[in-house]
């Protein structure tokens, strides 16, 4: 036996790390990215703004200049607090770093599996409540694990990753008002979304929320922030670790956050190809295509497997969900550009019609 096979954590060896698969050459429609690039002028511009980047020092401690310039981007209203994070990932393991070993996470199944996964690092104990048949919210379920369970965190992604809907909104209200636990609502695809709790922090003093760049074309920035009371924020950067947003991540983000229309012009373009392609998957009539309110579209598909690997052979990745409980044959599909869209739908209507492929 190996040295770190001895020394390693016995509840650690047995999970798996976070797959990232090979898109090498390929229509990258899998992680939920922004299909566009920065353009030639302002990859100009920006490059000229990072040659002034003082990389021999450590990054601003509190990025005092990147919060401003999220707040202004994204609305944030100065009576909450901010805290910022190398990518959601890092803010969410944060919140469970302030339990106590043997606290109780809580949050919904299908979801984002990182909650669960940062409750195993953490030695925190994971509960799930499972979604109804449409994916929405057992309100009597929920409530009868909260009184069970006690957590001290519900995590709730809103829209939920990987279906996409977003959640009766009456029900998170009950939630939160029911429970003593801290609830975090999971805004990643706020700027997809219809409806937002950002201004509901000021009405509950237990709601967190959390939002990053990387579904609004920056994804290679890891950024993400967390917005509450600004007590709550004071106490969690106790957390944090030192120079956590490091100095590429912060001048890039000032620089390329400031573009207020574009992101917001790229985000209208998302929500029209969303519905383009949602009507497009619908018409071919063997699919079952399940509304989305973030930047994917998850759908059932017949042949499920089969129908991945075909679109992989023909240079489309999507993801593979169909051995996920309760998403069986459900595969999941990023929106993007208008030309990549129509090869994805191509692809999947010469599966089913085998004859469009001898054309």
């Amino acid at each position: 036996m190996s040295f770190i096979d001895n020394w390693l954590r016995s509840d650690i060896k047995v999970i798996n790390a976070y797959h990232v698969p090979y898109s090498a050459d390929m229509v990258k429609l899998d992680a939920m990215e922004s299909p566009f690039p920065l353009s030639d002028e302002l990859t100009s511009q920006y490059l000229d703004y990072l040659a002034d980047a003082q990389l021999n020092r450590y990054p601003s401690p509190n990025a005092d200049e990147l919060q401003q310039t999220l707040r202004e981007l994204m609305d944030i209203p100065d009576e909450f607090g901010v805290l910022l994070g190398n990518g959601s990932d890092e803010l969410i393991q944060l919140l469970a770093l302030a339990c106590d070993t043997g606290d109780t996470i809580l949050s919904v199944a299908p979801s984002f599996v990182m909650y669960g996964m940062v409750a195993k690092f953490t030695r925190l104990n994971y509960q799930s409540v499972a979604l109804t048949n449409d994916f929405e919210i057992d309100a009597d379920a929920m409530q009868k694990a909260i009184q069970i369970h006690n957590p001290k965190l519900i995590f709730i992604a809103y829209p939920n990753n990987p279906t996409g809907n977003m959640f009766n909104r009456a029900t998170i209200e009950r939630i939160i008002t029911s429970s003593k636990a801290m609830i975090v609502l999971d805004e990643a695809y706020y700027a997809y979304a219809t409806d937002s709790f950002l201004t509901d922090i000021a009405k509950y003093p237990n709601l967190v929320l959390l939002r990053t760049v990387s579904k609004i074309g920056f994804a290679g920035l890891r950024l993400g922030l967390l917005i509450a009371a600004k007590d709550t924020v004071k106490q969690l950067d106790k957390l944090r670790l030192p120079y956590n947003i490091n100095t590429l991540t912060q001048v890039s983000a000032n620089f390329l956050l400031q573009e207020k229309g574009i992101i917001n012009a790229n985000a209208s373009i998302i929500l029209a190809q969303r519905q383009i392609l949602f009507d497009a998957l619908v018409k071919t009539k063997v699919l079952k295509v399940y509304p989305s309110q973030a930047n994917f579209i998850l759908f059932k598909a017949p042949n499920a497997n089969i129908l991945f690997g075909f679109l992989r052979d023909n240079g489309i990745l999507i993801k593979n969900l169909s051995t996920t409980k309760q998403l069986t044959d459900c595969l999941r599909v990023t929106i993007g550009t208008l030309k990549q869209n129509q090869k994805f739908i191509n692809i999947v209507k010469s599966f089913y019609n085998p004859t469009r492929r001898r054309k």
